[in-house]
C-alpha cells in the first residue's frame, strides 16, 4: 500500500505535466507525511543525495562539452567525418552518424550531439536534397551513441545511483563495444534507406585531404584518451580527470584553434550552469525518492516477483528491458537512471547479471526512450531543427527503432560485448 502511493502520486504528477524533479520531490514528501516520518528525513536525504563528491565531475564534463561545441571542435570532427564516409551512399547521413561517434567522446549527452552536429548537418542534408524526415530520423537516432562514449555523465550517474561501489572508468570501457556496435548498425540502417531513396553520394576527397582533416580534429579527439587512459593508469581519479578536461579543452580552443572569445566562453558557462542546475536538482530529489524505495523494500519485493515469474537471468534481464523502454516513453534518461537503479540492480545481482553489463543495458534502452514519444526530448529537439512535425517523422523512423532495439538486444543477451574491454584493461 505505501510503495502503492509512492508510484501513484508520482505518476500520477506526470501525467499532470509537473516537471520531474517536482514530482520526485512531491511524490516522496506525500508518502513521508503518510508515514508519519519526520520532516528532518526529507532535508537528509534531499542533501545526501546531491552530496556524492562523483557528482563533481558531472557539471565539469558538461562545461568541457560546451567549451568543445563553442570552440570549433564539433565542425572538425564533422569535417574529418565528412573525409572518411562522405563517399558512400548517402554520403551526409554517414557523416552525422560518425560524426555523433566521435563529438559523444566530448559532449556525453544525446541532446548536446543532436543540438550540435544535428543542428550543423540536418540542414546541409535538407539543402542537398536529403528528405527532412530522413535527415531528423538519423540525426536522433545516431545521438544515443553519445551515452555510451565516454565521458557520458549518464554512466557517472549510474554509478552514483548504485552506491559508488561499480568502477566509472569499468562503465567508460564497457560502453565503447556497444557504440562502436550501434553506430556501425545505424550507418548500414542508413545506407539501405538511402540507396532505396536514391539519394546522391559525394565525392572522395582523397587520403592527403583525410589526413589534413585528422590532424585538425586531433586535439577534440585526443581529450577521450586523456580521460580514459589518465583514469585507468591511476594518474588521476574520475573527479580530477574532469577538471583535466576542463583544462585541456581551454587549452585547445584558445590556443590551438583560437576560435573561444569572451561571449562564447560566457554562454558555455552559463549554459554549463543551467544544465548542470536541472540535473542536480533531479539527482537531489531522487535521492529522497531512491531511501524511500530502500525504506519500503521495494527492490527486495521486485526481486521475490521476479523469482516466482521466471528462473534464468537472460529472461528476467528481458523483463527489465521492456519495463525500461515502457518507462523510457514519458521519462527523461537521468530520472530514470536515479530511480530505476536501485530497484533492478538488486534483481540484477540476485540473478547473477554483471552490475558493469547491467548498467550499459539500462542506459542503452532509457537511451532509445528520447528518441520515443510522448517525451522524447531528443526526437523533439531533433525534429525542431529539421523543421518537421514529431508526427510525419514517426511515419519513416521505424528502421531505425528496429536498429537500436537489435542492438540492444544483442548487448543485452551477449555480455561480452560490454565486459570484454573493462577486463582486457585490467
Amino acid at each position: 500500500m505505501d510503495s502503492a502511493l509512492l508510484f501513484g502520486l508520482f505518476f500520477l504528477l506526470l501525467l499532470l505535466g509537473v516537471p520531474v524533479a517536482y514530482a520526485l520531490a512531491a511524490a516522496a514528501l506525500g508518502t513521508l507525511i503518510w508515514l508519519d516520518l519526520p520532516a528532518l528525513v526529507a532535508v537528509q536525504q534531499i542533501a545526501s543525495g546531491a552530496g556524492t563528491v562523483s557528482l563533481i565531475a558531472i557539471p565539469l564534463f558538461i562545461f568541457t562539452g560546451e567549451l568543445m561545441l563553442r570552440g570549433g571542435i564539433s565542425e572538425r570532427l564533422i569535417n574529418l567525418a565528412s573525409s572518411l564516409v562522405g563517399h558512400l551512399r548517402g554520403g551526409l547521413g554517414q557523416v552525422n552518424v560518425l560524426s555523433n561517434l566521435f563529438f559523444g567522446g566530448v559532449s556525453g549527452s544525446a541532446i548536446a550531439d543532436v543540438s550540435a552536429v544535428g543542428g550543423a548537418m540536418i540542414p546541409q542534408m535538407v539543402k542537398r536534397g536529403f528528405d527532412r524526415d530522413f535527415a531528423v530520423n538519423i540525426s536522433v537516432s545516431a545521438a544515443l551513441v553519445a551515452l555510451l562514449v565516454p565521458p557520458s555523465h549518464n554512466l557517472i550517474l549510474y554509478s552514483t545511483a548504485a552506491g559508488g561501489g561499480i568502477s566509472i572508468i569499468d562503465l567508460f570501457a564497457a560502453g565503447i563495444v556497444p557504440a562502436l556496435l550501434m553506430t556501425s548498425s545505424l550507418m548500414l540502417a542508413g545506407y539501405l534507406i538511402a540507396r532505396k531513396r536514391g539519394y546522391a553520394v559525394e565525392a572522395f576527397p582523397g587520403f592527403r585531404e583525410v589526413m589534413v582533416r585528422l590532424v585538425a580534429a586531433a586535439p577534440g579527439l585526443a581529450l577521450v584518451l586523456l580521460i580514459f587512459f589518465g583514469i585507468r593508469s591511476g594518474v588521476f581519479t574520475a573527479v580530477e580527470s574532469a577538471a583535466v578536461a576542463v583544462l585541456y579543452a581551454l587549452l585547445v580552443t584558445v590556443l590551438v584553434y583560437r576560435s573561444l572569445r569572451g561571449a562564447a566562453l560566457f554562454g558555455a558557462v552559463m549554459h554549463a550552469a543551467r544544465t548542470t542546475g536541472n540535473i542536480l536538482f533531479v539527482i537531489a530529489a531522487a535521492g529522497l525518492f531512491g531511501w524511500l524505495l530502500a525504506y519500503l523494500e521495494v527492490p527486495a519485493g521486485v526481486v521475490e516477483w521476479l523469482s516466482g515469474v521466471a528462473t534464468e537471468a537472460w529472461v528476467v534481464l528481458l523483463l527489465v528491458v521492456v519495463a525500461l523502454l515502457l518507462l523510457g516513453t514519458f521519462m527523461d534518461l537521468a530520472p530514470l537512471i536515479l530511480i530505476c537503479t536501485p530497484i533492478f540492480l538488486p534483481v540484477a545481482r540476485a540473478f547473477g547479471i554483471d552490475p558493469v553489463h547491467f548498467g550499459i543495458v539500462l542506459i542503452l534502452a532509457g537511451g532509445i526512450g528520447l528518441i520515443t514519444p510522448p517525451v522524447g526530448s531528443v526526437l523533439f529537439v531533433g525534429a525542431a531543427i529539421g523543421q518537421i512535425e514529431v508526427a510525419k517523422t514517426l511515419r519513416t523512423i521505424w528502421p531505425f527503432y528496429l536498429t537500436a532495439a537489435s542492438v540492444l538486444l544483442v548487448v543485452a543477451l551477449i555480455p561480452a560485448l560490454s565486459l570484454w574491454l573493462p577486463a582486457a584493461l585490467k
